[in-house]
């Protein structure tokens, strides 16, 4: 049976250091890994937009000399006819040899991956889960750092739907010394299921506040989300929550030297423009190492490596 990436509680830490040590290695010596996977193909099934995640997978398929295949919305794949998930995975996989699917629906990953021969990875599914975002997350943490331990880690906007949000809490969790700041608005709280489950089931510490200004001066980490106006069930509730908070040059004044700033994107208006110039901001640099991540995450899972 093929080995799937639904949730990054899927690797072990062990498996997840030798997937970032994988991750490095890439980074380091591109050309080593350049044909590996020559012959094979990637299937990208995205079900809803998306300009990173896709885009990240096909470059990582590309730059180990594979091949890509998919459609990049629910509208021109046969799920517009009312093919099941089910069905389509089955079929795809006649094509490809490794899968990597994004729906709205929470779960439907997991529905896939049941119903797969060959390896399916969760590339985000509603608001449940965003693995390989979170083992993005991890390899930028860990390069900048040095190591993942001993972090006060801001998280900051819409913690409620926010699947970067959950997926990196159930990660970080693992690791020795970590604590967490919870920056929210009461409507878009992290879940009972992450605070009962995740940070209090892990004697955890955590505290949950409004005004990321009280937040700053404490932060190794802030990590901003963005309000996601396709959660909200109307227009008037998104337009309400859409500017809460703008991260700004005066509020990184308030932050410490070594502070880094991350953002799994897009982004709307959650962090100005101009605090890109600043060093500590190193969303872009997720975007990078990402590619990496899951080039290695392809090869993990295709036991070519």
């Amino acid at each position: 049976m093929p080995r799937h990436l639904m949730n990054p509680l899927d690797f072990t830490v062990e498996e997840t250091e030798e997937l970032l040590d994988l991750a490095a290695d890439i980074e380091k010596n591109p050309d080593k890994y350049s044909e590996v996977c020559r012959g094979r193909r990637l299937a990208t099934l995205f079900y809803e937009p998306s300009t990173r995640t896709r885009l990240s997978f096909e470059a990582a398929m590309m730059n180990l000399g594979g091949k890509v295949l998919g459609f990049s919305s629910a509208a021109s794949s046969s799920a517009s006819k009312g093919e099941s998930v089910s069905d389509t995975v089955r079929v795809v996989g006649c094509y490809a040899d490794i899968i990597a699917m994004r729906h709205p629906k929470e779960g439907a990953p997991y529905v896939a991956s049941l119903h797969s021969k060959v390896p399916v990875i969760n590339a985000g599914d509603g608001g449940h889960q965003h693995p390989t975002q979170t083992l993005a997350d991890l390899y930028t943490i860990r390069t900048l750092n040095g190591n993942i331990r001993d972090l006060t880690i801001g998280l900051c906007g819409d913690l409620k739907f926010g699947r970067t949000v959950h997926s990196l809490i159930e990660a970080l969790v693992r690791y020795p010394g970590i604590r967490f700041v919870l920056i929210s608005p009461q409507e878009l709280r992290i879940p009972d299921y992450i605070r009962n489950d995740v940070l209090e089931k892990n004697n955890v510490p955590y505290k949950e506040m409004e005004k990321i200004e009280d937040a700053m001066p404490d932060l190794d980490i802030l990590y901003m989300t963005r309000i996601q106006k396709e959660r909200f069930f109307n227009e008037e509730e998104y337009l309400r929550m859409k500017g809460y908070y703008i991260l700004t040059e005066d509020m990184m004044r308030l932050a410490r030297e070594h502070m880094m700033v991350l953002h799994p994107l897009p982004r709307v208006n959650e962090i100005s423009v101009d605090v890109d110039q600043d060093p500590r901001a190193m969303y872009f640099q997720q975007v990078q190492n990402a590619v990496y991540v899951r080039e290695a995450l392809i090869l993990t899972l295709l036991e070519i490596m």
